[in-house]
């Protein structure tokens, strides 16, 4: 029988063993799912926290902001590190990285020492070491499984996300509402068991390297390259990209009108649970969908669907129709996750994982930072029904762009076996379905 840790492993041999039984990707699976278990607590406590302590808006999008800067300032070169450096190891430091930031965030809250600037540090520290380890993370699955059953378990991947938000967030809500720093000593103890989960891997999570390594500025050039000459896939990451932005004011937005109808942290938790809910059955459907209707179709039509249901979180504060907006629009979220993810990891050569998915996460989800820094203001200025207003027209332009763009009707190729490091086997059959 094939090795399930085996990627190559072929199906000329018996069927490999299903993931439930694959030790090293079970292990990679739940150490990744508790880090994202207390990420998605602490999600619903830095905005309450820091409205708390300052009750403005826009120190609440400041944060934000320091959060989702290292999307632009360290995906490239972490792209090209991870590439170079052990997998598994880079994830244990990064795991104790985390617990250490997340810890100094529950002392000062408990020692009622908290301040913004240490808040906007921590953030900013505590997502840099995010994205090595996520970028780690989805460059080593394809090494835990074989290649036919890559695509369940990046979907099994976007599940497990989505469930993390499902459960941590409002279990964050839960959390702070006992004590503001509980939420932030329950990210450091998953970061310790995930920490205890990466230990125990086997499986080497890289490939070994040809020759020497050409210099990093190189290698960088070389990632960037290769993506801007696949213009399916630049024009499908721009897309994701804008809608990412608009999402981060959403996101600030759903805090407000929870706060503004008297809800609490335990309500907010609860709604955005609802869309934990609708990105899990996204994700699990997704790569069927996927195999029936083209990229390109859900892209348009999923961006379409949050063009009318943007307006209609402006018009309710009830936080049973809050949820139902918040898992539709979640679901598109998730099935959309799954089949470009599963797109990109296929077209993409191992030796590349990194760079390349460094590259996508700095166009897709850098301009998040600004939609962050952005929001504050925009609600500060222009209240919650005209901000969300103004985002439903710039989803509503997106769509149209998504269903006229030419670029969007030719997807890339799968690259030919010739084009393939050494050992490295060819994606099949998923391309020539969407």
């Amino acid at each position: 029988m094939s090795d399930p840790a085996d990627p190559s492993a072929g199906a000329g041999d018996a069927a490999p063993a299903p993931l439930r039984r694959n030790r090293d990707f079970l292990l990679l699976w739940g150490g990744v799912g508790l880090t994202l278990l207390g990420a998605r607590a602490c999600v619903v406590a830095y905005p309450f926290l820091v409205l708390w302590k300052t009750g403005e808006a826009r120190d609440a999008g400041l944060v934000g902001f320091a959060g989702l800067l290292p999307n632009l300032l360290v995906q490239l070169p972490a792209g090209a590190l991870v590439d170079r450096w052990d997998r598994r190891r880079l994830m244990i430091v990064c795991d104790v990285g985390a617990v250490l930031v997340a810890g100094s965030v529950a002392a000062a809250v408990l020692a009622d020492r908290i301040g913004l600037a240490h808040l906007v540090a921590a953030a900013f520290v505590e997502s840099t070491l995010a994205v090595f380890y996520q970028l780690a993370e989805r460059a080593a699955v394809r090494h835990v499984v074989p290649a036919e059953q890559l695509s369940a378990a990046l979907g099994q991947n976007e599940a497990r996300w989505r469930a993390a938000g499902l459960l941590g967030q409002p279990l964050g809500g839960l959390l702070y509402t006992a004590a503001r720093w509980a939420p932030f000593l329950f990210s450091a103890v998953t970061h310790v068991l995930s920490l205890l989960a990466l230990l125990p891997i086997r499986t080497r999570l890289q490939s070994e390297p040809d020759g020497p390594r050409p210099p990093l500025v190189a290698e960088l050039r070389e990632g960037l390259d290769w993506t801007w000459r696949r213009r399916f896939l630049r024009v499908l990451v721009s897309l994701i990209a804008g809608t990412n932005l608009l999402f981060q004011v959403i996101s600030l937005t759903l805090v407000l009108i929870v706060r503004e109808n008297g809800g609490s942290a335990t309500t907010l938790g609860l709604v955005t649970a609802a869309g934990g809910i609708g990105g899990t059955v996204g994700a699990l459907t997704g790569m069927r969908a996927a195999r029936r209707v083209p990229l390109r179709a859900v892209v348009a039509g999923g961006t379409a669907l949050w063009a009318v249901l943007v307006p209609v979180l402006a018009l309710t504060g009830s936080p049973v129709l809050l949820g139902a907006v918040m898992a539709a629009m979640a679901y598109v979220g998730g099935l959309t996750n799954v089949a470009g993810g599963v797109y990109q990891v296929t077209i993409t050569p191992e030796r590349m994982q990194g760079r390349v998915s460094s590259l996508i996460q700095l166009l897709a989800f850098g301009t998040g930072s600004f939609g962050a820094l952005a929001g504050g203001y925009l609600l500060d200025g222009l209240g919650v029904t005209r901000t969300l207003g103004l985002i439903a027209v710039a989803m509503a332009v997106l769509a149209l762009f998504a269903a006229v763009s030419p670029a969007l009707r030719h997807p890339d190729r799968v690259p030919a076996e010739t084009d393939l490091p050494a050992g490295e086997p060819a994606a099949a059959g998923y391309m020539d379905a969407v």
